[in-house]
């Protein structure tokens, strides 16, 4: 049995190019139907795919550390830079 897919249920990459249109208009553009389409694409997919898992590994983890250490040096780059231009006596 093949079951119909509401076009509004289809991701874009399923989507025809003559529905593209209806498709974009049923795309809710506030704030928080973006918010929630990036959690759904991004959040959801990255805990499916290293987090939830049956023999999990570092990968995931290792990840989640390695974007906070590039978080953190980007927040504190001002400061950082302001730093070596300072002369030591």
């Amino acid at each position: 049995l093949c079951a119909a897919v509401l076009l509004k249920d289809m991701k874009l990459l399923d989507v025809k190019l003559g529905q593209l249109p209806t498709w974009l208009a049923m795309r809710d553009f506030t704030p928080g139907g973006i918010v929630g389409a990036l959690r759904r694409g991004g959040y959801d997919r990255y805990y499916n795919k290293y987090i939830n898992v049956r023999k999990g590994g570092l990968g995931g983890i290792s990840m989640v550390l390695a974007g906070y250490v590039v978080i953190s040096y980007i927040w504190s780059y001002s400061h950082l830079k302001h730093e070596r231009h300072r002369k030591y006596h």
